[in-house]
């Protein structure tokens, strides 16, 4: 695998993702913003953050797949909320929870989580791009 994730002493330690990521392969993959539809372009959970987390998770999944690679080859994850509070926090996390479990893996690479004003559509909540590496 040509990720290892580490959190260096002198930065807090997160429960949530790992602070640092060392990529070692030789290929970058970046995975467009997904969202939470499914194959037909239908929206998964509507109103619901932690099901539509968990759909853009297994989108995520499903590109890593098509070419040989998992989460687990994730170097950094981007997430995009709508009108976020920390309230939300354990929305976010049961979401993404119930897509690891579902895919096997416990990713945690580093990530940076923004509130924003919208997204392309009103119903979609969150949405979320990655870049992993592969060799």
């Amino acid at each position: 695998m040509p990720i290892t994730l580490m959190n260096p002493s002198g930065l807090p330690k997160i429960d949530a993702y790992q602070q640092v990521s060392i990529a070692t392969g030789s290929r970058l993959l970046f995975i467009a913003g997904q969202v939470a539809w499914d194959a037909d372009g239908v929206t998964i959970g509507e109103g619901d953050l932690a099901a539509q987390v968990e759909q853009c998770y297994l989108n995520i999944g499903t590109a890593l797949a098509e070419v040989g690679a998992s989460l687990d080859d994730v170097a950094k994850l981007t997430v995009y909320v709508v009108d976020w509070t920390p309230d939300k926090m354990p929305l976010l996390m049961e979401g993404i929870t119930r897509a690891v479990t579902k895919l096997g893996v416990t990713p945690a690479p580093p990530a940076t989580l923004l509130g924003v004003a919208a997204l392309d559509v009103p119903e979609h909540l969150v949405e979320i791009e990655a870049t992993a590496i592969i060799d």
